[in-house]
């Protein structure tokens, strides 16, 4: 890495972190706006991107692994998303004692059909950017995922000293 000008990167950084905070901020307020459009909870709505994710229909464990709340929780979440009609529970094949949670695909292609009118403004923001910068910007959400998921550990377990860097 090429060696940075120490009060030039600190200033950089002060700024970068003022703006996650930002960043981070906005995207709660845009997500509790697209859960409020929907009238759904704004976890409902994560948990329904993660769950279009998958490629098979998952029990409620897997639902808690994803939204991290617990199957409590979780099955909670699921009884919201079965009344609004975007999931429906129906026993596993291979194990009827398991209980799996499959999205509707038609409540789905609608919420599919939601975000799209929604991705005209994403499409046209990112147009003024060339490949190679939306290739940094695709890596950085990949790490940020991988850091947000060990740092979400981390929390759950009641630490937040000596923050690894990654």
């Amino acid at each position: 890495m090429p060696q940075q000008n120490s009060a030039r990167r600190g200033a950089l950084m002060n700024e970068l972190y003022d703006e996650s905070r930002r960043y981070m901020a906005a995207y709660a307020l845009f997500n509790q706006a697209v859960a409020d459009h929907l009238r759904l909870h704004p976890t409902d709505v994560q948990c329904l991107n993660l769950l279009s994710l998958e490629t098979e229909p998952v029990t409620i464990g897997r639902v808690a692994e994803l939204t991290g709340l617990t199957t409590g929780s979780a099955t909670r979440l699921v009884d919201r998303l079965e009344r609004a009609g975007y999931v429906a529970r129906r026993r596993d094949a291979e194990d009827r004692r398991r209980v799996l949670v499959a999205p509707v695909p038609e409540r789905m292609a609608e919420l599919g059909a939601f975000w799209q009118r929604l991705n005209g403004a994403w499409t046209r923001m990112f147009d003024d950017y060339t490949n190679a910068e939306v290739a940094l910007l695709i890596a950085h959400m990949k790490r940020t995922v991988e850091l947000s998921a060990t740092q979400v550990e981390r929390l759950r377990h009641g630490s937040v000293d000596d923050a690894p860097t990654g």
